[in-house]
C-alpha cells in the first residue's frame, strides 16, 4: 500500500467548464473505477494556470500526499514534465503527446481521426469546411490542425479555421462569425461538444437548417450530443476507457514495473442528425 493512497490530477481550466463539459467527469470515473481496485483514489484539483498546477505538485511532493500525478492538456514547450522529473514525482503524461519515448504516457492519436472525420465529410460532397478549435496551444488542437489542413491541401481545399476555448460563448460566437462570411461553410468541426452544442443552437437562430444548409459535427460524444435536436454527428471516444488506460499505466508506475506503452480509443465516425450530403 502506497503511503498517500492517492493519485494526483490538476485540471489547468476554468473550473465553470468542469460543470459543463462530460470530458473530464467520464475520464476521472474510469481512473477511479480502476484504482478502487487497489484502495487508491484521485486527488482533484482545479486551477487556473500551469504556474499554478506546478505549485500544486511542488506542494504535494513535499508533503508525500501523493502515490504519482496524471498530466492531461499537453501544451507545446510544456514545462511540466521535467519539473515533475525533478521533483522525483512519478508522472503519466495523457493524451497528445510529442516527447521522448522513455517518458510513461497514454497517447491519443488525433491525427488519425481527423482523417476520417474530413473523409466522411469530403463523401458527403463539402468543400467548404471550417473548424472551431480548441486553444492553439495544446498539442492536440496543432495536431488536429496539421492533419486537418493537410488533408484539405490535397483535396484542393482550403480550412477556415477559428480558435475558441472550448465553452458555450465561444461555439455560439464563432459560428455566428463563420454564417456572416461570404462563402459560408457547408460543414463545421468542433473540437467539443459543448461548442457544437451551441453552434447547432447559433445555427438555428440565424435561420441555417442543419443538416440540409449546413453540416455539424462534433469532437467527443456525451448525452448532450444525443439528446440536441437533430442529435449531433460526433467522432466519438470511449472516455471512460481512456481513462481505465490511464489507471492501469498508473498502477504500473506505482508498483516499480515497466509501463506498457498505451494508447487512448481510437475515435470513431457516429453518423446522427447533423451531417449529410451537400445540396444545391
Amino acid at each position: 500500500m502506497g503511503r498517500s493512497e492517492a493519485v494526483g490530477l490538476v485540471l489547468a481550466r476554468p473550473a465553470r467548464l468542469l460543470g459543463v463539459e462530460p470530458f473530464f467527469m467520464e475520464f476521472i470515473a474510469g481512473i477511479e473505477e480502476t484504482l478502487a481496485e487497489r484502495r487508491l483514489s484521485v486527488l482533484l484539483h482545479v486551477v487556473a494556470t500551469h504556474d499554478e498546477e506546478i505549485a500544486t505538485h511542488q506542494r504535494w511532493a513535499a508533503r508525500d500526499l501523493v502515490e504519482a500525478v496524471v498530466v492531461v492538456n499537453l501544451t507545446v514547450g510544456d514545462r511540466r514534465p521535467d519539473v515533475l522529473a525533478g521533483l522525483g514525482l512519478p508522472a503519466i503524461m495523457a493524451g497528445a503527446w510529442d516527447g521522448g519515448p522513455d517518458t510513461p504516457a497514454v497517447v491519443t492519436d488525433s491525427t488519425g481521426a481527423v482523417r476520417e472525420a474530413l473523409a466522411r465529410l469530403l463523401e458527403l460532397g463539402h468543400r467548404r469546411i471550417a473548424r472551431v478549435t480548441g486553444p492553439s496551444a495544446l498539442v492536440h488542437t496543432r495536431a488536429r490542425t496539421a492533419a486537418l489542413t493537410d488533408g484539405c491541401r490535397a483535396a484542393g481545399i482550403e480550412p477556415v479555421l477559428l480558435e475558441g476555448d472550448y465553452s458555450a460563448e465561444a461555439g455560439a460566437e464563432l459560428t455566428e462569425q463563420l454564417l456572416r462570411r461570404q462563402e459560408r461553410p457547408t460543414a463545421i468541426i468542433y473540437d467539443n461538444d459543448v461548442m457544437a452544442v451551441a453552434g447547432l443552437g447559433a445555427a438555428k437562430a440565424a435561420g441555417i437548417e442543419v443538416p440540409t444548409r449546413l453540416s455539424l459535427l462534433a469532437w467527443d460524444d456525451s448525452t448532450m450530443c444525443r439528446l440536441a435536436s437533430p442529435a449531433l454527428s460526433t467522432m466519438s471516444v470511449d472516455v471512460h476507457q481512456f481513462g481505465v488506460a490511464v489507471a492501469e499505466s498508473v498502477l504500473e508506475l506505482i508498483d516499480g514495473r515497466p509501463v506498457t506503452p498505451r494508447w487512448s480509443p481510437a475515435a470513431r465516425f457516429v453518423p446522427r442528425g447533423t451531417t449529410a450530403p451537400v445540396t444545391g
